[in-house]
């Protein structure tokens, strides 16, 4: 098979061929249709996920396909049916999975990460019965591939996490694929949005999917903005970007007793003020991803109509244009691969 592959952190991918990868026991080869391209991928590719330890390696933890091959044990999956998984992929037998916290399974694996991802033509899923999810007939690939981290993420973070009511104000920071997922989410539960990033464009396009206000983030006095336009500050801050800086912001732009989930990965850390989470009683709260379980209710307001993921996705590449795409970073939207897409490159 075709994939996008690296031999060290930093070091430029390439699109090779690679043997094709069989089934374990338990789990299931799926011929990916559509995969994500995430800042997660990114991260990984400069080495700032730990479980990224051998090489060659092949990213991509966001898709969706065909199941090509099934494992002895599998009960509930066959060939042929069309399914997604998210990006966390759980035992199903520990403690955390026992309690249906199956997104913090202390024995996850993760496509991308902690073995071979879906920037290929299939990829593994161990633990099928646990992690994989139907498509609904009428969805797309795409759509579905979209729905494996970052859509998830955020919809977790806004329902579960922050439990956003109708009426509060939500500020999200940064609007890649996991902001603008949020400024969605939160807008459809009835709040009232500020997006933030440097981009005019990823503002123009959180106005689109629900947001009150876009602010650019380098304006001045940006936290003093917003607590002006929320009279008092908001009730949700999201670090949607993952930066010390962002972070610190957001937690400067909540009122008292407001909640911030970090959803942003923060490999080195940040300073945080602690002086005003204390004074201020304030929710620090993280967010990594939603377990297979917990689809439902999110694909019931897909169908509904109430959220619309496929609007997120601003283009559709091939492998060989997935390349330069991670290298140079993320572009306003959702960034889908097609790794049976043929390209002039």
């Amino acid at each position: 098979m075709r994939a996008m592959v690296y031999d060290g952190f930093g070091v430029s991918p390439e699109i090779r061929e690679v043997v094709e990868p069989g089934p374990p026991a338990g789990g299931v080869v799926i011929r990916v249709e559509a995969t994500g391209l995430c800042r997660s991928d990114w991260h990984g590719w400069q080495g700032h996920d730990a479980d990224i330890q051998k090489f060659p390696h092949v990213p991509g933890h966001e898709f969706s396909g065909v199941v090509a091959e099934v494992g002895a044990g599998v009960r509930h999956w066959a060939a042929g049916d069309r399914v997604m998984a998210p990006f966390v992929c759980a035992c199903g037998s520990c403690a955390d999975c026992a309690r249906g916290d199956q997104q913090v399974c202390a024995h996850q694996t993760q496509p991308g990460f902690t073995h071979w991802g879906s920037f290929a033509g299939y990829v593994v899923i161990n633990h099928a019965d646990v992690n994989l999810i139907r498509l609904p007939e009428d969805m797309s690939f795409a759509t579905a591939a979209s729905l494996g981290c970052r859509f998830a993420t955020a919809f977790r973070a806004v329902t579960a996490r922050a439990s956003v009511r109708p009426g509060e104000w939500v500020a999200v920071y940064g609007c890649g694929g996991v902001g603008l997922s949020a400024v969605m989410i939160a807008a459809a539960a009835g709040a009232q949005v500020i997006a933030i990033d440097t981009s005019p464009d990823a503002l123009a396009l959180a106005r689109r999917f629900g947001a009150a206000e876009g602010l650019l983030a380098g304006a001045d006095d940006l936290t003093g903005r917003i607590v002006e336009l929320t009279a008092g500050g908001a009730h949700v801050s999201m670090d949607a970007l993952g930066d010390p800086g962002t972070c610190e912001r957001a937690i400067q732009s909540l009122r008292r007793r407001g909640r911030h989930v970090q959803i942003g990965l923060l490999p080195q850390g940040a300073e945080l003020p602690m002086g005003r989470v204390i004074a201020y009683e304030l929710d620090l709260l993280g967010s990594h991803g939603m377990p297979a379980h917990a689809y439902p209710p999110m694909l019931e307001l897909i169908a509904a109509g109430r959220l619309t993921p496929e609007a997120l996705i601003t283009r559709t590449i091939s492998l060989d244009e997935a390349v330069p795409a991670l290298v140079s970073g993320s572009t306003p939207g959702v960034t889908m691969i097609d790794p049976w897409r043929h390209s002039d490159m």
